[in-house]
């Protein structure tokens, strides 16, 4: 399989059959653009903010995906789950959805914008994982270290970092959210940076530790 970044949290994924999933799609966020429209067979959302629900961004007859349930298209199943995108419960800044992908025999979870650390029941629901997709920018969501932890609570082989500040984003971008750096420091372990992630359950063990993207 491969994954492709669009910054801020937004990825395509495409399985070896083919299969294009697009999640949390946008069209501009504080310096980001998306090179829409995307062609996509599903289209995956997160939560209902603007700066990840563009669905318009993505084009063709896709399966949309955007509820705490299990979904299936061609060779791809996918689990969601219920979480918050803050500490107190969704009161701030309401729900959010984790979803776990099962993708060539790999497990991938995307964190959408994850605002806490995971309960025991949500650890055992989701269960290790392959590569997580986790945002790490603070504020409004994990920060770095405590993506770590979620990190080490799904013993997740890969850790792709997203929602966090780059050269891409403007003035205020950067102001908002931390960058990579702290994420990086507090998981203490091997970082690769690449454009494109190609995957398989073969070459996994080649990724292990952290694996930051460039912006597409």
């Amino acid at each position: 399989m491969q994954i492709k970044w669009y910054g801020h949290s937004s990825f395509l994924l495409t399985s070896d059959a083919g299969t294009r999933i697009l999640i949390d799609p946008y069209y501009k966020f504080l310096g980001y653009r998306m090179p829409v429209p995307i062609e996509s067979d599903i289209v995956v959302v997160t939560h209902n903010h603007g700066d990840h629900n563009k669905i318009n961004a993505a084009s063709g007859d896709y399966l949309l995906v955007n509820e705490p349930k299990e979904y299936s298209r061609g060779d791809v199943s996918i689990s969601g789950f219920k979480t918050f995108h803050d500490k107190v419960n969704g009161k701030k800044r309401g729900p959010n959805i984790v979803f776990r992908f099962q993708i060539d025999g790999l497990t991938i979870c995307h964190c959408g914008d994850l605002g806490h650390l995971l309960t025991e029941e949500q650890i055992k629901e989701i269960g290790k994982v392959d590569v997580l997709i986790v945002p790490v920018g603070g504020r409004m969501t994990l920060d770095g270290p405590e993506a770590v932890q979620v990190m080490r609570q799904l013993q997740a082989t890969v850790a792709i970092p997203m929602h966090y500040s780059t050269k891409a984003l403007g003035l205020l971008g950067r102001i908002i959210f931390a960058k990579v750096d702290k994420f990086i420091n507090a998981a203490g372990t091997r970082t690769t940076d690449v454009r494109t992630l190609s995957l398989s359950k073969e070459n996994l063990p080649g990724y292990a530790g952290i694996v930051t993207m460039q912006y597409e």
